[in-house]
């Protein structure tokens, strides 16, 4: 019994595991811009933003071969513009997760609309940074 036990645990870890690491694969593009020879993906479950807490993935790649690209320190912000008032502000944090990607959490407390996303990296990949808008719905 207390072997099968062990063994159900060791299966239900591994499952978990799974779920928990989605692949490249299983991931939408929310938005993908070239720069210089560095290709940035922007990539989530749902293929979107929404009000709250939100989890993604940011994909950097060479632009010539698809590898991953060591783009060294990365930054993601976000910022929306209301008239009359101060722009609402957020930023992601960012962790390692192999060469090239890196997972983050971002949090819209606020209501829905088009954020404006910038984007940057500072490594042996060279320095650079890129802007898209990205809807929050």
């Amino acid at each position: 019994m207390l072997r099968t036990r062990r063994t159900s645990i060791m299966v239900l870890l591994a499952a978990a595991s799974l779920v928990g690491s989605a692949g490249a694969e299983d991931l939408k593009v929310m938005k993908a811009r070239t720069v210089k020879d560095v290709q940035v993906q922007l990539l989530s479950e749902s293929g979107h933003w929404r009000p709250g807490k939100n989890t993604f993935v940011l994909q950097f790649t060479s632009a010539k071969d698809r590898a991953p690209a060591d783009v060294g320190k990365a930054t993601l912000s976000t910022s929306m513009v209301h008239p009359g008032m101060a722009p609402m502000i957020a930023g992601a944090t960012l962790t390692p997760d192999g060469a090239g990607r890196y997972r983050g959490t971002i949090n819209f407390p606020d209501h829905g609309g088009d954020r404006q996303v910038t984007v940057g990296w500072d490594g042996p990949a060279g320095k650079g940074s890129t802007k898209f808008s990205v809807p929050v719905r």
